[in-house]
């Protein structure tokens, strides 16, 4: 499997399950990650977690993870370090990835107390942005398409990045005219974002100064009204957002 893939380190490929999609307030209930080394052997991390909160029937209805499932397990914050061990230092590979996982695994590891974000520098391989270019559909189409399977077990964390998986196996197999690294997949698959943080609440103008994208000050220099940054650490805003209105009021990020 992805004999063709060429990898610099190790490349992780992941998958949550939630209670919703709230940012701020929802939480991880299971994650699965895959590790890919670039001898092309494996490791395996699968937890899931008390997420402190009921599960709405919304979401039992999509993952099938109950309440009652979850009573003896972990929460995130107990597994943190381990989590943060096993993605340290690696690229990170998933369907649909860069828009809700990657956001929430980062809100998570923050509110459990890591202090800074661990994605920044590393290479995205959303495998959806790839589909979404050569043949528009979804995670079970594109199983079917490159691998002519049928996905079983589809919104279990597991079948998910196992799928996803197939797929990219798929897709490299099917397009020779992309090239096999983690680099040029990251370049073909993940849109670099104008935002500085993934609610959207900072941005840079087309001189490269960072403004604010929401209420009344939208598209003014934050430099002219740090006492709105300011006021946002207080406020309802996600853990991520917080963590840079303080790089800006600190001068790491200008």
């Amino acid at each position: 499997m992805l004999e063709t893939l060429i990898l610099q380190r190790p490349l992780i490929f992941f998958d949550l399950e939630t209670t919703g999609i709230s940012l701020t307030k929802d939480r991880i209930i299971e994650l699965c990650a895959i590790k890919i080394f670039p001898d092309k052997s494996r490791a395996m991390l699968l937890q899931r977690f008390y997420p402190e909160m009921p599960i709405p029937a919304g979401a039992t209805a999509i993952h099938g993870i109950t309440d009652e499932m979850l009573v003896n397990e972990p929460t995130f914050r107990e597994r943190v370090n381990e989590i943060a061990a096993f993605f340290s230092d690696c690229d990170l590979a998933g369907y649909n990835i860069a828009k809700f996982d990657i956001p929430l695994l980062v809100e998570e590891l923050l509110r459990a107390g890591l202090g800074r974000n661990p994605f920044e520098k590393i290479k995205v391989i959303d495998s959806v942005s790839i589909y979404f270019k050569k043949e528009p559909r979804n995670l079970a189409a594109a199983l079917k398409f490159y691998a002519n399977e049928e996905i079983i077990n589809a919104h279990s964390a597991e079948a998910d990045v196992e799928a996803t998986i197939k797929v990219l196996n798929g897709q490299l197999q099917k397009y020779s005219d992309i090239t096999p690294t983690t680099d040029a997949l990251h370049e073909y698959s993940f849109q670099e974002s104008e935002y500085l943080d993934y609610d959207r609440k900072f941005s840079r103008d087309k001189n490269g100064e960072i403004i604010f994208t929401f209420g009344k000050n939208k598209g003014m220099p934050v430099a002219d009204n740090l006492g709105m940054v300011k006021w946002m650490l207080d406020k309802d805003f996600s853990e991520y957002t917080k963590l840079i209105a303080r790089k800006i009021l600190d001068g790491e990020i200008y």
